[in-house]
Protein backbone atom coordinates (compact mmCIF):
# COMPACT_ATOMS: atom_id res chain seq x y z
CA UNK A 1 0.00 0.00 0.00
CA UNK A 2 1.74 2.97 -1.22
CA UNK A 3 0.30 6.52 0.26
CA UNK A 4 1.61 9.50 -0.69
CA UNK A 5 3.38 11.68 1.88
CA UNK A 6 1.64 15.19 -0.17
CA UNK A 7 -1.75 13.42 1.30
CA UNK A 8 -0.65 13.18 4.59
CA UNK A 9 1.29 16.54 4.74
CA UNK A 10 -2.09 18.19 3.36
CA UNK A 11 -4.50 16.60 5.81
CA UNK A 12 -2.20 17.18 9.09
CA UNK A 13 -2.01 21.25 7.52
CA UNK A 14 -6.09 20.98 7.50
CA UNK A 15 -5.90 19.62 10.79
CA UNK A 16 -3.53 22.51 12.46
CA UNK A 17 -5.34 25.50 10.53
CA UNK A 18 -8.72 24.33 11.50
CA UNK A 19 -8.15 23.64 15.35
CA UNK A 20 -6.05 27.02 15.27
CA UNK A 21 -9.08 28.59 13.56
CA UNK A 22 -11.26 27.07 15.86
CA UNK A 23 -9.71 28.75 18.85
CA UNK A 24 -10.59 32.10 17.83
CA UNK A 25 -13.57 34.51 19.30
CA UNK A 26 -15.02 35.15 15.99
CA UNK A 27 -18.08 32.59 14.77
CA UNK A 28 -17.20 32.86 11.72
CA UNK A 29 -13.43 31.40 12.02
CA UNK A 30 -14.98 28.97 14.40
CA UNK A 31 -17.22 27.70 10.85
CA UNK A 32 -14.29 28.03 8.80
CA UNK A 33 -12.01 26.08 11.65
CA UNK A 34 -14.93 23.06 11.40
CA UNK A 35 -15.42 23.22 7.80
CA UNK A 36 -10.95 22.41 7.33
CA UNK A 37 -11.90 19.82 10.26
CA UNK A 38 -14.22 17.96 8.77
CA UNK A 39 -12.69 17.87 5.31
CA UNK A 40 -9.04 16.40 7.25
CA UNK A 41 -11.23 14.18 8.16
CA UNK A 42 -12.63 12.96 4.94
CA UNK A 43 -9.10 12.90 3.54
CA UNK A 44 -8.05 10.88 6.97
CA UNK A 45 -10.39 8.25 5.61
CA UNK A 46 -9.56 8.03 2.02
CA UNK A 47 -5.80 7.71 3.31
CA UNK A 48 -7.11 4.86 5.61
CA UNK A 49 -9.28 3.21 2.50
CA UNK A 50 -6.47 2.25 1.17
CA UNK A 51 -5.80 1.00 -2.90
CA UNK A 52 -8.85 1.81 -4.76
CA UNK A 53 -10.65 -1.48 -6.13
CA UNK A 54 -13.82 -2.64 -7.62
CA UNK A 55 -17.53 -1.35 -6.32
CA UNK A 56 -18.27 -3.75 -3.29
CA UNK A 57 -21.43 -5.11 -4.45
CA UNK A 58 -22.06 -8.46 -4.28
CA UNK A 59 -21.41 -10.65 -6.66
CA UNK A 60 -19.23 -7.58 -9.12
CA UNK A 61 -15.74 -9.45 -8.13
CA UNK A 62 -13.96 -11.72 -5.60
CA UNK A 63 -13.21 -9.90 -2.04
CA UNK A 64 -9.80 -9.06 -2.84
CA UNK A 65 -10.45 -7.03 -5.76
CA UNK A 66 -12.81 -4.77 -3.75
CA UNK A 67 -12.24 -1.90 -2.38
CA UNK A 68 -13.03 -1.52 1.59
CA UNK A 69 -16.94 -0.01 2.14
CA UNK A 70 -16.32 0.96 5.44
CA UNK A 71 -14.51 3.99 5.27
CA UNK A 72 -16.65 5.09 2.15
CA UNK A 73 -19.55 4.79 4.51
CA UNK A 74 -17.42 6.97 7.44
CA UNK A 75 -16.51 9.42 4.77
CA UNK A 76 -20.67 10.11 3.94
CA UNK A 77 -21.34 9.73 7.41
CA UNK A 78 -18.63 12.51 8.28
CA UNK A 79 -19.83 15.01 5.41
CA UNK A 80 -23.67 14.64 6.54
CA UNK A 81 -22.23 15.64 10.13
CA UNK A 82 -20.47 18.06 8.88
CA UNK A 83 -23.17 19.97 6.57
CA UNK A 84 -25.45 19.77 9.62
CA UNK A 85 -23.09 21.57 12.04
CA UNK A 86 -21.76 24.06 9.52
CA UNK A 87 -25.92 24.79 8.94
CA UNK A 88 -26.47 25.68 12.72
CA UNK A 89 -23.14 27.48 13.25
CA UNK A 90 -24.26 29.54 9.96
CA UNK A 91 -27.64 30.21 12.16
CA UNK A 92 -25.87 31.20 14.99
CA UNK A 93 -23.96 33.45 12.74
CA UNK A 94 -26.77 35.17 11.13
CA UNK A 95 -28.56 34.93 14.93
CA UNK A 96 -25.52 36.65 16.16
CA UNK A 97 -25.36 39.43 13.75
CA UNK A 98 -28.94 40.44 13.61
CA UNK A 99 -28.68 41.00 17.36
CA UNK A 100 -25.47 42.73 17.56
CA UNK A 101 -23.78 43.59 14.22
CA UNK A 102 -20.79 41.59 15.17
CA UNK A 103 -20.23 37.79 15.05
CA UNK A 104 -17.42 37.97 18.05
CA UNK A 105 -18.39 36.02 20.98
CA UNK A 106 -18.23 38.39 24.22
CA UNK A 107 -18.29 37.85 27.55
CA UNK A 108 -21.31 38.89 29.59
CA UNK A 109 -21.99 39.88 33.14
CA UNK A 110 -22.71 35.94 34.14
CA UNK A 111 -19.50 34.74 32.53
CA UNK A 112 -17.34 37.63 34.66
CA UNK A 113 -18.94 36.70 37.56
CA UNK A 114 -18.40 32.57 37.23
CA UNK A 115 -14.83 33.57 36.37
CA UNK A 116 -14.70 35.64 39.87
CA UNK A 117 -16.36 33.00 41.81
CA UNK A 118 -14.04 30.57 40.59
CA UNK A 119 -11.08 32.64 41.27
CA UNK A 120 -12.17 33.20 44.60
CA UNK A 121 -13.19 29.41 45.04
CA UNK A 122 -9.82 28.46 44.10
CA UNK A 123 -8.06 30.65 46.61
CA UNK A 124 -10.29 28.74 49.30
CA UNK A 125 -9.34 25.75 47.91
CA UNK A 126 -5.78 26.67 48.56
CA UNK A 127 -6.46 28.14 52.15
CA UNK A 128 -7.95 24.66 52.80
CA UNK A 129 -5.38 22.81 51.80
CA UNK A 130 -2.57 24.78 53.65
CA UNK A 131 -4.84 23.69 56.89
CA UNK A 132 -4.76 20.32 55.93
CA UNK A 133 -1.24 20.38 55.79
CA UNK A 134 -0.84 21.60 59.07
CA UNK A 135 -2.65 19.06 60.36
CA UNK A 136 -2.30 15.72 58.97
CA UNK A 137 -3.54 13.29 61.89
CA UNK A 138 -7.28 13.72 60.51
CA UNK A 139 -8.04 11.09 58.00
CA UNK A 140 -11.77 12.77 56.84
CA UNK A 141 -13.48 16.04 57.26
CA UNK A 142 -15.89 14.50 59.19
CA UNK A 143 -14.55 13.50 62.18
CA UNK A 144 -17.21 13.45 64.96
CA UNK A 145 -20.66 12.20 64.52
CA UNK A 146 -22.12 15.50 64.81
CA UNK A 147 -20.60 16.92 61.77
CA UNK A 148 -21.35 13.86 59.91
CA UNK A 149 -23.47 13.86 57.39
CA UNK A 150 -24.48 10.35 57.16
CA UNK A 151 -25.95 8.57 59.97
CA UNK A 152 -25.24 4.94 60.12
CA UNK A 153 -28.12 2.82 61.20
CA UNK A 154 -27.30 -0.55 63.54
CA UNK A 155 -29.38 -3.47 64.88
CA UNK A 156 -29.94 -0.84 67.77
CA UNK A 157 -32.26 1.20 65.61
CA UNK A 158 -34.45 -1.09 63.69
CA UNK A 159 -35.13 -4.23 65.00
CA UNK A 160 -35.17 -6.08 61.49
CA UNK A 161 -31.48 -4.85 60.56
CA UNK A 162 -28.50 -7.52 60.97
CA UNK A 163 -25.54 -5.86 61.39
CA UNK A 164 -23.10 -8.83 59.14
CA UNK A 165 -20.62 -6.04 57.19
CA UNK A 166 -17.32 -6.38 57.50
CA UNK A 167 -15.53 -3.58 60.10
CA UNK A 168 -11.88 -2.51 60.62
CA UNK A 169 -11.93 -1.49 64.41
CA UNK A 170 -9.21 -3.40 65.96
CA UNK A 171 -10.83 -2.71 69.42
CA UNK A 172 -14.14 -4.41 68.26
CA UNK A 173 -14.34 -8.42 68.52
CA UNK A 174 -14.61 -9.81 65.41
CA UNK A 175 -17.68 -12.11 66.20
CA UNK A 176 -19.47 -9.60 67.87
CA UNK A 177 -22.27 -8.51 65.42
CA UNK A 178 -23.98 -6.19 66.86
CA UNK A 179 -26.72 -8.29 67.55
CA UNK A 180 -27.82 -7.61 71.09
CA UNK A 181 -30.76 -10.22 71.36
Amino acid sequence: MNVSLVLIIVMAVLFACGVYAMLERSLTRVLIGFLLLGNATNLLLLIVMGRPGVAPFFGSASVDEMSDPLPQALTLTAIVITFAVSAFLLALIYRSWQLGQADTVTDDEADLEVRERAAEAEETMDEETEIEDTDDDATTDFVGTDTAPITILGARDFAGLRDDAPVDRPDRDPRDRGDDA
